[in-house]
C-alpha cells in the first residue's frame, strides 16, 4: 500500500481529507498550540485537528493564515461542545469559533458527543454547510445507533465519525458500519495516551524495522483504513510520528495487532457520557 503523509481519502461529498494529521487535545493556547502547528506544516501535515473544548483554535488559526503551506492545502477541523448542542446555540458556537481561527471557510465541523440536542445541531450543521462556510460536516463519538437515528432525518449524510480507536479499542463492527455507509472514521487516542510502548507486541514487531511501537500503530491505522490524529507539541515527536512512510505491514503483523483488541476504552463510553 503505498501511503504518504500528505495522502487523502475522499469523503461522500466529494471532498479530499488527509488521512493523516495532527491533533491539539490538551496542548496549550497560544504559542504552544501555534508552535506545534507551524512545525507541523513545516514537515508536510496537512491536516490539523481542534475543537473548542480545547481552548486553542486561535493558535491553530495564526499557525493556519501564517502562510507557511497556502491555505487550501491545508486541512482544518473543529468541533462543537455540548454546551452548545441545540440550533441556535450550535450557530452561535461556530461563529465563535471562526472568529477564533480568523478563517473565512472551515474543512471540517462535528458534533463533539451524542448529547443534548445533538439532532438540532446537526440541522444547524446542514445550514452552515448548505452556506458554503464549511466544506463537510459530520460527528464524533457516534455508536451506530447514533448515526441510525441521525439517517432517519438528516439530508445530509455525516462524512467523518472520529471515535476513540487504538489496538486495545478497534470497534471493528462500528468501523464496518460506518464505511458501509461511506463514512471515514478518525482515531482519537490512537496512542492509548502512550501506553502503546508497553505492549510488547508492538515493541517486537518496531524492533523488526527499527520503528517504535508508536510508528507502528500509526501505520497499522493508515493500512487497515483508518484516519489518525496523533498529538504532540513536541517537535521531535511530531517528526517521528510522521516517519511512517517508508515501511509497510504485512498481513500477519495487521492480524497480530487486530488480535491486541480489548474493547477497552480510556475515554467516556458514548452513551453514558456526562454520567
Amino acid at each position: 500500500m503505498t501511503l504518504s503523509i500528505d495522502s487523502t481519502v475522499q469523503l461522500n461529498n466529494g471532498v479530499a481529507m488527509p488521512r493523516f494529521g495532527l491533533g491539539t487535545y490538551q496542548t496549550p493556547a497560544g504559542s504552544s498550540t501555534e508552535n506545534a502547528v507551524r512545525h507541523a506544516l513545516e514537515v508536510g501535515y496537512r491536516a490539523v485537528d481542534t475543537a473548542a473544548l480545547y481552548g486553542n483554535e486561535s493558535g491553530v488559526g495564526n499557525a493556519v493564515r501564517a502562510g507557511i503551506v497556502p491555505r487550501e492545502q491545508v486541512f482544518v477541523t473543529s468541533k462543537v461542545w455540548v454546551d452548545d448542542l441545540n440550533y441556535e446555540d450550535t450557530k452561535a458556537a461556530f461563529d465563535a469559533t471562526m472568529q477564533q481561527m480568523g478563517l473565512d471557510t472551515l474543512d471540517l465541523y462535528l458534533i463533539h458527543w451524542p448529547v443534548n440536542d445533538w439532532q438540532g445541531a446537526w440541522r444547524a450543521l446542514e445550514e452552515i454547510h448548505q452556506a458554503g462556510r464549511v466544506r463537510a460536516i459530520g460527528v464524533s463519538n457516534f455508536l451506530q445507533h447514533h448515526l441510525e437515528t441521525l439517517f432517519d432525518f438528516a439530508e445530509i449524510r455525516p462524512t467523518v465519525n472520529q471515535v476513540e480507536l487504538h489496538p486495545f479499542l478497534q470497534q471493528p463492527d462500528l468501523v464496518a458500519f460506518c464505511h458501509e455507509y461511506d463514512i471515514q472514521v478518525t482515531a482519537w487516542a490512537p496512542l492509548m495516551k502512550g501506553r502503546v510502548m508497553d505492549v510488547p507486541e508492538l515493541v517486537d514487531i518496531g524492533q523488526q524495522f527499527g520503528k517504535t511501537a508508536i510508528q507502528v500503530t500509526l501505520r497499522w491505522m493508515l493500512q487497515i483504513g483508518l484516519l489518525t490524529i496523533p498529538k504532540s507539541a513536541k517537535p521531535e515527536h511530531i517528526d517521528a510520528n510522521a516517519d511512517i512512510f517508508d515501511f509497510e505491514l504485512s498481513d500477519s503483523e495487521i492480524q497480530t495487532i487486530n488480535s491486541l483488541d480489548r474493547d477497552e476504552r480510556l475515554g467516556m463510553h458514548p452513551d453514558h457520557f456526562g454520567e
